[in-house]
């Protein structure tokens, strides 16, 4: 029945690559690339063809089978499956190449590095394991005999004439090779009989030859070995004891790796130690392994990069996953993830920054929200809306306003790939909750900059309805950044508006801070006027523009436009930024003194008073000053477009100087709340927002608050007759000339109506308050007989001999 029997190479689950061969060491094997059949995944083939003849080199071929596949240490080639049949060998092993092939290789491509070839020959410590624990003489120690893998971990194989150190097996097995025989010691090949008193004296000097050839290439004759060449310094005291023509005192390979670690010595490196400790990190303490991976990063960009993602990388899933290392290995993790081809970042790093992000730990999520921009470009959409976009809008709430700055600033990188409700509405939503009660000012200046670079994401029916009201509330905030930066907002966005809202709401807003206490945001309001007056003027000399101009007005979200805020993921506002991790730093329990500056209304017919004075920030020169055209008319009708990156970076000098003149604001605020407490119509920002959630509109939330109710027929406001007193002191105030203007304004009325007018006025007020007084006793009155009159009659008729109590 022959017609039955199978070939079994052929139900091997492995399979040989076409590739040549490649390295092949000098021997009987012949080392092939391969894959297993089920999974693809790579491997290494030594095959050895039988030959009639060759008896004695079969059974050494066997032996090494036998022996490669019973012993099992970390650094000896690991084996997988292997194939005997009567006409061939086959071990299956890791994925390695010889280690003459990769020395030559990494030479040629970026250079070896020192680093490298000490941990390398540390890994040759299973000579210490093979004599000093299992008792064999290894044999054949040579560059023949070592192999690396994808990690670049140095690997022995080359067991085929391996023999038992207690003389059991009888002598060693002859080589018949004789590249392989030159690497015997002198003891051994003169044939002098001397004594090994030894058992590991052959394989030490053996060690020695591949020391020299690592650093000098093949070893031609063993009388090379005299010349060190190019053998480090460190080393060569070490590697004149491995060659030394005695036996007796070549170094145990134990004692051999301890004196290399020495101070100074060859192996005393940050490379050997980080490799040392991941091979134990299983019964390390948690305190050891957080020090170790808070400290990993610094050394990984010494590291070679195989050895960074195939070794290193590993270690910090597991870590993560069975660990508990927690934020620590973010870090290291994405510094590694560089490395990284797109298909391995989506399988090994994406699900674990997705569980991450789901994460309660504090540290763990600003870590993650801090180093988005390494790995966001590997999130897919479906991914970022429903697995990571839940879990990132908590930062929005909570309680540290580190976290809700940087939630602020991820939305950069989040919003082109969230979707119509996670962008117009569920992220609207907490950007309007932290513009209007956020007490951090740098936390509402970074709110308004995000959505004004995010503008071009939202719906057209959002933008109409968001953008120009959120700007707007933006101008009246008390930190001055978060003002500037809602002129800039409206700049930046300028294309978004039609002509009707910039020339009823946006200009009536700009024109407002003109008289802005703080130079820098008048400056910034004066460009933005002029820009936009460019737009409506160039519109009325030719209103065939219009379609053109306001062509995305009401066009769909268009990420185009957008796509550039990825690169503003270092944004203009990480001045502010540093400003929130001072005010948490600093002052952890207070909170700013801006957040309430309200201002004075003024008469009907008068200027506005002057507010508070606010210290004024340096500037710096915007792109206006330095993208002149040549001619007048041009650079008008193209100031539109100037508005870039430069303006919003002028934000962190002026969110540094608010910060460093704190205490002189905190000093004004308190005269300014006195003020507040005596206007009836101020409407404040909490009420506002609860209105909105009340109703559940956007206008309500994004509308200006309303103008005060005006008083009752035949009064007048105390805070409005301050026109005859002297004026509060204004130096320092870099717009104080508005006091000269109003008591200027306040004199002429007063002489224009004459003085038989003002005491009319001031006597009929007295008349007024002298009337509400006395209905107010009156009423107080009526109410106390009430009272009276209810308690007599729940006592009811008083009886004869008692008393009246009153």
């Amino acid at each position: 029945m022959w017609f039955f029997a199978r070939d079994p190479v052929r139900d091997f689950p492995f399979e040989l690559s076409p590739e040549p061969p490649e390295g092949s060491p000098p021997g009987p094997w012949v080392l092939h690339r391969g894959r297993k059949k089920a999974t693809g995944s790579p491997v290494s083939i030594f095959v050895y063809d039988v030959k009639p003849g060759a008896e004695e080199q079969t059974q050494v071929a066997k032996a090494a089978f036998k022996r490669l596949k019973t012993l099992r240490h970390p650094n000896i080639l690991a084996y997988i499956d292997g194939l005997e049949t009567d006409k061939c060998l086959h071990v299956v092993t890791e994925a390695v190449t010889p280690l003459g092939v990769y020395l030559k290789a990494r030479a040629e491509a970026d250079g070896l590095k020192e680093l490298e070839l000490s941990w390398g020959l540390h890994q040759i410590k299973a000579l210490s394991f093979l004599v000093n624990d299992c008792s064999l003489i290894h044999n054949n120690v040579c560059m023949a005999a070592v192999f690396v893998d994808r990690a670049g971990e140095w690997k022995l194989g080359g067991l085929d004439y391996m023999y038992s150190a207690q003389g059991n097996g009888g002598g060693p097995p002859r080589k018949g090779i004789p590249e392989l025989e030159q690497y015997d010691p002198p003891e051994l090949a003169d044939g002098s009989g001397r004594a090994v008193r030894e058992k590991w004296s052959a394989d030490m000097w053996r060690l020695g030859c591949l020391i020299w050839e690592v650093f000098n290439g093949s070893l031609p004759r063993a009388a090379a070995l005299r010349n060190p060449g190019k053998i480090p310094k460190s080393l060569v005291p070490h590697y004149c004891e491995l060659v030394g023509a005695n036996p007796k005192v070549r170094p145990n390979p134990a004692r051999f790796l301890q004196n290399c670690r020495a101070p100074g010595g060859f192996m005393n490196n940050r490379f050997v130690e980080t490799n040392l400790f991941l091979e134990e990190i299983q019964i390390k303490e948690p305190a050891e392994k957080q020090k170790f991976f808070q400290e990993l990063s610094k050394s990984l960009d010494s590291f070679p990069e195989d050895f960074c993602r195939h070794k290193v990388l590993p270690q910090l899933l597991t870590a993560f996953e069975f660990g508990n290392a927690g934020a620590v290995v973010l870090t290291p993790l994405f510094k590694v993830g560089k490395f990284l081809s797109a298909e391995e970042y989506q399988q090994k790093i994406i699900p674990v920054v997705v569980k991450m992000f789901s994460s309660t730990d504090r540290a763990m999520r600003i870590r993650l929200l801090q180093q988005m921009e390494q790995f966001i470009q590997y999130l897919d959409e479906p991914t970022v809306n429903t697995q990571i976009f839940p879990h990132v809008v908590h930062g929005f709430l909570d309680t540290n306003p580190a976290i809700r700055e940087q939630t602020v600033k991820s939305m950069l990188l989040l919003a082109p790939k969230l979707n119509e409700t996670n962008l117009n509405v569920e992220l609207m939503k907490h950007f309007a909750r932290l513009q209007a009660k956020d007490e951090q000012g740098p936390i509402r200046c970074n709110t308004t900059v995000c959505l004004g670079k995010i503008g071009s994401y939202l719906s057209a029916t959002t933008r109409h309805r968001v953008l120009t009201s959120a700007f707007s509330r933006a101008t009246k905030d008390p930190f001055a950044p978060s003002r500037v930066a809602g002129v800039l907002g409206f700049a930046a966005t300028h294309n978004l508006y039609s002509m009707n809202d910039c020339a009823h709401k946006i200009l009536p807003v700009l024109c407002g801070l003109t008289v802005d206490p703080e130079k820098s945001v008048r400056d910034q309001a004066f460009k933005a006027i002029r820009s936009f007056l460019s737009k409506l003027e160039s519109v009325s000399e030719d209103p065939t523009q219009l379609a053109e101009v306001e062509k995305d007005v009401h066009a769909a979200s268009s990420p185009g436009m957008g796509g550039a805020a990825a690169s503003w993921a270092g944004w203009a506002v990480t001045g502010v930024s540093s400003l929130t991790s001072k005010l948490i730093r600093v002052h952890p329990t207070a909170a700013p003194a801006e957040t309430n500056v309200p201002q004075r209304p003024a008469p009907e017919g008068l200027p506005a008073p002057a507010p508070t004075p606010v210290p004024a920030a340096p500037t710096t020169s915007g792109p206006w000053e330095t993208q002149e055209e040549g001619k007048d008319t041009e650079e008008d009708s193209s100031a539109a477009d100037r508005w870039d990156d430069e303006d919003w970076g002028s934000l962190e000098q002026e969110a540094e100087s608010v910060l460093a003149q704190r205490d002189d604001w905190s000093t004004r605020n308190q005269a300014s709340r006195a003020g507040q407490a005596s206007n009836p119509g101020h409407r404040s920002q909490e009420s506002d927002w609860s209105s909105w959630e009340a109703e559940g509109s956007w206008e309500q939330d994004w509308q200006e608050p309303s103008p005060p109710e005006p008083p009752p027929e035949g009064t007048r406001l105390a805070s409005e007759y301050n026109w005859g007193g002297p004026e509060p002191s204004d130096k320092g105030d870099p717009f104080a000339a508005l006091s000269v203007h109003r008591e200027a304004g306040a004199q002429s009325r007063r002489d224009s109506w004459g003085d038989d007018n003002w005491e009319g006025l001031e006597t009929e007020s007295r008349q007024v308050k002298a009337e509400l007084a006395r209905k107010k006793r009156e009423e107080r009155r009526r109410e106390m007989e009430a009272k009276r009159a209810e308690k007599k009659a729940a006592k009811g008729p008083m009886k004869l001999g008692t008393r009246k109590l009153d």
